[in-house]
């Protein structure tokens, strides 16, 4: 995985470093004004998702708030997303959401982390894409790490950790999840 060449390092103390924590500081921002709109409110909660991420989202997008982001930036959705309450999405990586995507409430999209030996923890954060392909259900309290592609039509069992790619049309459960089954129409 060292080689990865979608491996995104930044060094604490770095202009990279600071244009990172600017744009917390701004999603941030975007999300606590999110975050004081309901459900009846779709239109609004739409208007500042579209902000939040620099892209105009479809109609059909829905999210219902509380949600919770670390840039918004890197964020990229289809159409007719969904989106349920108390979701955390950690996007330095990259994540790429495609159309007719479910995601569960209490779910986390998690693209970056700190390194892992004790003495570079500190250093900086790296951070790896995440992309969900098209038609995807994430059920409930799932959480999916960077480095991970989700095919099509797959279903991530609720309280799942999903530490590794998931093929097309299966559904996956457990910590780690594992195959449980394909998925046949």
């Amino acid at each position: 995985m060292a080689n990865d060449d979608r491996i995104k390092t930044i060094p604490r103390g770095t202009p990279e470093s600071a244009a990172m924590l600017a744009n917390v500081k701004r999603a941030l921002s975007i999300t606590a004004a999110l975050n004081r709109l309901t459900f009846n409110e779709a239109d609004e909660v739409r208007v500042l998702f579209s902000e939040l991420i620099g892209k105009p989202v479809d109609e059909g997008f829905l999210l219902i708030p509380p949600f919770y982001t670390t840039g918004g930036v890197d964020i990229r959705v289809g159409r007719n997303v969904f989106i349920n309450q108390n979701c955390t999405f950690y996007d330095l990586g990259g994540l790429d959401i495609a159309d007719d995507v479910m995601i569960g409430p209490n779910v986390s999209l998690m693209t970056s982390g700190h390194p892992i030996e004790p003495a570079r923890r500190r250093d900086g954060v790296v951070a790896r894409p995440i992309v969900i392909g098209k038609n995807v259900w994430i059920a409930a309290g799932a959480t999916v790490i960077g480095g991970v592609t989700v095919g099509e039509n797959s279903v991530i069992a609720a309280g799942s950790v999903v530490t590794r790619d998931v093929p097309a049309n299966t559904l996956v459960a457990g910590n780690p999840a594992s195959v449980v089954r394909s998925i046949a129409d």
